[in-house]
């Protein structure tokens, strides 16, 4: 399946994602964000209250990589840490009016990169592409949990 011509699909993922972390860095950089940031303000618009970890899980990011970008979004006013009332170690995550405010933007902004990677494609080749994906990805999940 691999030829010079055509590369692997790991090659064409890897492009992708580099692109698409060049687009947002770009696009977030006025309001001191990056791609780094951006997914675990996307989570909590949909989840808010979640802790750290749950995030990290969630997101099937590492603990470290998480507290990173949770304290650049905390630090730039975008998220708030407040104490779990059932259990006082825990820190919940919750968005400030300024996420509130941005939400909007960012989801702008993600669209924007969709609507360039999928110019030229049906509805019909997005929605196989998105299970071509979908798929791909929990194989590779699987095989991760084997691992271990």
């Amino acid at each position: 399946m691999c030829n010079d011509k055509k590369g692997s699909i790991g090659r064409w993922i890897s492009l992708l994602h580099r692109y698409g972390n060049v687009y947002i860095n770009e696009q977030l950089k006025e309001y001191n964000l990056g791609a780094g940031q951006y997914q675990f303000l996307a989570v909590l618009y949909q989840n808010e209250g979640l802790s750290q970890d749950e995030i990290a899980c969630f997101l099937k990011m590492d603990k470290g990589t998480a507290a990173r970008a949770i304290a650049k979004l905390e630090k730039e006013g975008y998220v708030e840490r407040k104490v779990f009332s059932v259990d006082k170690r825990i820190k919940k995550l919750y968005l400030t009016d300024k996420a509130y405010a941005f939400e909007s933007k960012l989801t702008s902004i993600l669209l924007g990169w969709t609507n360039i990677i999928t110019k030229d494609l049906s509805v019909d080749e997005q929605e196989y592409a998105l299970k071509l994906l979908n798929k791909m990805s929990l194989n590779a999940e699987d095989f991760f949990k084997k691992m271990k």
